[in-house]
């Protein structure tokens, strides 16, 4: 069973109001949910069954950025939001059925080269990560390293699209939006150096 709960009554299952930002609506029809988890309060926003950013924090707000405009700028179907299997993925990652989260929808936007590294993070293993050289190579451009890198640090869909098993070639853990501390903790929950819950 899991550990999760919701971190804060205010904060579970609501919805931004649309403000203006760069003369654009934002966020009309998502649910944002904040729970806890073994890292720390984690943040969905979702709109009709998909990820459209996560991380570890509390505050939606250092979530709505990492969002492409052109996400924002959607009215989503708030009849269709569905944040429950969302959340159920996450509790079960956390009760170490680590797969689950790759069965969650996501929606990001980007150049062709990004959207296709993104994919390619969804079917980096648990437990075997892999150096950005690596993760270049999965992508298809041996020489795009940069590229790859700069796909972990734009994906807004932290956990789904699983940018922490990148690492570094000398075996460091390289960069983290949400921390170090918590991308060392989801490495080694999934190689199993962690207890679960």
């Amino acid at each position: 069973m899991s550990t999760l709960s919701p971190a804060a009554p205010t904060a579970t299952g609501t919805t931004p109001t649309p403000t203006p930002t760069s003369g654009i609506l934002r966020l009309q029809g998502t649910t944002t949910t904040t729970i806890d988890t073994p890292d720390g309060a984690f943040t969905v926003i979702e709109a009709e069954g998909a990820v459209l950013s996560s991380g570890w924090t509390d505050t939606a707000e250092d979530l709505v950025g990492q969002i492409h405009p052109t996400i924002r700028a959607t009215a989503f179907d708030p009849a269709a939001s569905a944040p429950a299997p969302i959340l159920e993925a996450v509790a079960r990652y956390y009760d170490g059925d680590f797969a689950a989260i790759t069965s969650v929808r996501v929606r990001q936007a980007s150049g062709p080269f990004r959207v296709h590294a993104w994919d390619v993070l969804r079917t980096v293993e648990p437990g075997a990560p892999v150096t950005y050289l690596q993760y270049a190579e999965r992508a298809g451009n041996v020489a795009a390293i940069r590229a790859a890198a700069g796909a972990c640090a734009k994906n807004a869909a932290a956990l789904f699209v699983p940018c922490h098993r990148v690492i570094r070639t000398d075996g460091t853990l390289g960069g983290f939006r949400w921390g170090l501390a918590v991308k060392q903790r989801l490495l080694d929950r999934e190689a199993g150096r962690l207890p679960l819950p």
